[in-house]
């Protein structure tokens, strides 16, 4: 439902759209929709959003927005991270409530995933 003045939507860039599609489809079970050949969208995810056609990528180096998953195992999460071909760009680390790591999708993209699962 949408809500006033309330966050709704969020859109990446990708490189490679298949690619991108492929590694969220087996990583996190994702589907898309997608309009034209430049534009996939998704729903249901927690926040509904698209990846457009692009050669650029998000990450936070480059002062981009942080897009952070919950996992409650995430050592099986990074394990398909990997297996799906994410680079793995921070190793898990432990902060104060939990722990995360960081990854970069095949597009290019930074996410990060955390736990409050404490191993």
């Amino acid at each position: 439902m949408n809500e006033h003045e309330k966050i709704d939507y969020v859109e990446f860039p990708a490189r490679d759209l298949q690619t991108t599609k492929d590694f969220f489809t087996q990583v996190f079970g994702w589907s898309f929709k997608d309009f034209g050949p430049d534009y996939a969208a998704f729903s249901g995810q927690g926040l509904n959003g698209g990846f457009f056609r692009s050669e650029l990528s998000s990450s936070c180096a480059q002062g981009a927005a942080l897009i952070v998953f919950y996992s409650n195992d995430i050592e099986a999460t990074l394990a398909k991270v990997e297996a799906a071909h994410g680079l793995i760009v921070k190793t898990i680390f432990s902060f104060p409530g939990g722990r995360r790591f960081h990854f970069r999708e095949p597009s290019g993209n930074e996410f990060a995933v955390w736990s409050d699962v404490l191993q």
